[in-house]
């Protein structure tokens, strides 16, 4: 593997902590007062260790795999001050599904065709859908994470503010070693404890991954074949439907009705055929009762997607953020073959702009969730209504004219 640049590695020590903090949610910050420091930490450990053993874990996995851990301040400091995905969707997707990258994938696809084949007959799930993922993720496995998984584990399983959420992966990164899947020293990852290509917390991991290569172990670090087939696996599981599609660009007409284009809001191809929407090609789409749901990341000047299903049901549940997972099945597409998509002429609104623009909407009664300029499904959602009541297209994008409408307190 090709090392990377300092300033791509930063870029997926970045990525990695933004994607961890989709997967596990934001949460009101503690103070340093109610959260134990690490004093308390070897007696915990002592009885994690006891608690681990009652659970079936040998007690040499278990000693081998906590013995000398030591609480970690980074983990902590950094869990504490985890960003929010604030970027837009064009300048997150321009930046991760680049040339470069989408030429990379292309790569494997071609090196692993055989293995892909087999996967998608086996799981329904294709290869450019598996490689967007793998790309995104960790650079085709170029960079997983550098951090003890270990002891970020066991460090967030012994802070106050998530243990819930972190004992059980703690647990079951035991079992991952216990079954011979990877050794302790590959337990490698970011800041929460993800391990291998696909950055799987180890609960998935457990649960999910399959000895594709047939040597015996559940290998997602090293085994490439292993590494595939259990993301294949765990999309199945989640109902991905064989052969269907996910995300499809589209071009839109002037007039819509805007209040109905949210990944929320499902309607029938029929509903988006008859208002005159159309494949990128010109085509018409089929006036069929197929679910769909009018995709606009940038609102209704930009970029414009029909997703499915496959994507609304499956790459949500992978990665909350709206802006990884429409990068993600654009990506996809891409590999599989589609042009680059048609950015449209959206005026993109700051992060600031965004939390003004949530304020606002809070001082109006409106729920939009934590204020942190991200504008997620309830912001969105406040967003329409209000556009609705200034008479404004209601694409539930945010915008200038939106803000100063706010402002003025009409």
């Amino acid at each position: 593997m090709s090392s990377h640049p300092p300033t791509r590695v930063f870029r997926f020590a970045a990525l990695a902590g933004l994607c961890a903090a989709a997967l596990f949610g934001s949460v009101p910050s503690a103070s340093a007062q109610n959260c134990p420091g690490p004093a308390g930490f070897n007696k915990w450990l002592k009885g994690f260790k006891q608690e681990a053993i009652a659970e079936g874990i040998s007690p040499g996995t278990v000693a081998s795999a906590l013995n000398g851990v030591t609480y970690d301040r980074r983990v902590v400091a950094k869990d504490r001050a985890q960003g929010v995905f604030a970027q837009d969707f064009l300048t997150f997707q321009r930046r991760m599904a680049n040339n470069n990258r989408l030429a990379a994938g292309k790569a494997r696809l071609r090196k692993y065709a055989s293995v892909f084949n087999q996967v998608e007959q086996q799981y329904g799930v294709p290869g450019p859908v598996l490689v967007a993922f793998w790309g995104l993720e960790t650079d085709y496995g170029a960079f997983m994470g550098k951090m003890d998984s270990i002891r970020a584990l066991a460090t967030l399983s012994y802070d106050c503010r998530r243990p819930e959420k972190f004992r059980p992966q703690l647990m079951d990164a035991l079992r991952v070693l216990d079954r011979g899947d990877l050794r302790r020293s590959q337990m490698i990852g970011p800041t929460h404890g993800e391990v291998g290509q696909f950055q799987f917390q180890p609960s998935t991991y457990y649960k999910f991954a399959v000895d594709y290569d047939g040597d015996g172990r559940r290998d997602l670090v090293k085994s490439v074949p292993d590494s595939l087939a259990s993301a294949a696996n765990y999309l199945a599981a989640k109902g991905w439907q064989p052969g269907q599609p996910w995300l499809e660009e589209v071009i839109v007409p002037k007039d819509l009705p805007w209040d109905q284009a949210d990944v929320t809001i499902q309607r029938p191809r029929l509903f988006w055929s008859k208002y005159g929407v159309k494949y990128r090609n010109g085509q018409p789409i089929p006036d069929d009762a197929t679910p769909t749901a009018l995709l606009l990341p940038m609102g209704r000047n930009g970029p414009a997607f029909l997703a499915y299903p496959n994507f609304i049901n499956i790459y949500l549940d992978w990665n909350h953020s709206l802006v990884y997972s429409t990068t993600a099945g654009y990506f996809a597409t891409r590999l599989a073959g589609a042009p680059p998509l048609r950015a449209g002429n959206p005026v993109p609104t700051s992060a600031a702009e965004n939390k003004q623009i949530q304020r606002l909407l809070q001082r109006r009664g409106y729920d939009v969730g934590k204020v942190d300029g991200v504008i997620g499904a309830a912001t969105r959602r406040a967003i329409r209504e209000t556009q609705l009541q200034y008479g404004l297209p209601a694409d539930g994008y945010p915008s200038r004219a939106l803000l100063r409408k706010l402002q003025a307190g009409r």
